[in-house]
């Protein structure tokens, strides 16, 4: 399992979001590079990045803080957020991104995410995010029709390479992962699930390692790391002796 340190970005700084709501964003830190560095040095091995302006905009708006991201580390960055073309998704890989994850454009033109998988194998993800069982779009603003595992079934053949799931309703809020959502999800595709949003202490990483969550690829945790709910040293230390017992 892989445990992604979160750093989403609003207007250049690194800030943590309350049930996806813009005017809920409170500031952790000011410098997303130093952040970064913080995180690879803690010793994970994978960073997750959004750009929530971007996400709102429909167009990349926080480039330089993730420009800045990509030069303080040699981790893999994943990145989502308001990357809606292929011209989009074809800039940041060659800037180095390991991975981009197409949200809102997943739902408005599936061919374009099929097409971008195919030109780029293994570095394209799809961001789910869930409200109330619907998929959320346009930066979690609008709430569409389709349900989860409908969405994620039209890129059953696609190559997609992960898709990073989202409860809404806990983002943000130390609930606990909503894990029976996540396996939910994971069990009616084939392709890897990441978990994300309420992800809150310890034994929410002791709940991911149990048996039933192994179909897994990972979860993502935001506010727990940033308020030391959630030891970094201590998650990942359980995470290798899971590894290593496997």
């Amino acid at each position: 399992m892989i445990l992604f340190p979160a750093i989403d970005l609003k207007d250049g700084q690194c800030v943590r979001l309350k049930l996806g709501d813009m005017d809920q964003a409170t500031v952790f830190n000011a410098d997303p590079a130093a952040q970064a560095r913080d995180f690879e040095a803690q010793g994970f091995d994978y960073l997750h990045v959004v750009d929530l302006n971007g996400a709102f905009a429909g167009k990349p708006v926080n480039g330089a803080a993730v420009e800045a991201i990509l030069g303080a580390v040699k981790m893999p960055v994943q990145l989502g957020g308001g990357i809606r073309d292929m011209a989009g998704v074809e800039a940041w890989l060659e800037k180095g991104i390991a991975r981009v994850i197409l949200g809102t454009i997943a739902v408005r033109d599936p061919d374009l995410v099929r097409a971008a998988c195919k030109a780029h194998p293994g570095r394209v993800a799809v961001g789910i995010d869930a409200r109330g069982g619907k998929v959320a779009v346009e930066g979690w603003a609008e709430t569409s029709e389709l349900s989860t595992v409908e969405l994620a079934r039209r890129f059953e053949d696609a190559g997609v390479a992960a898709i990073v799931f989202t409860d809404i309703d806990r983002d943000g809020v130390l609930k606990g992962l909503n894990i029976e959502s996540t396996l939910a999800l994971a069990n009616a595709v084939s392709i890897p699930v990441i978990a994300s949003g309420g992800l809150a202490s310890l034994d929410d990483v002791r709940r991911l390692l149990e048996p039933d969550c192994a179909i897994l690829e990972g979860a993502i945790s935001g506010r727990a790391l940033y308020d030391g709910r959630l030891d970094p040293r201590e998650a990942l230390a359980l995470i290798r002796r899971a590894r290593e017992l496997a």
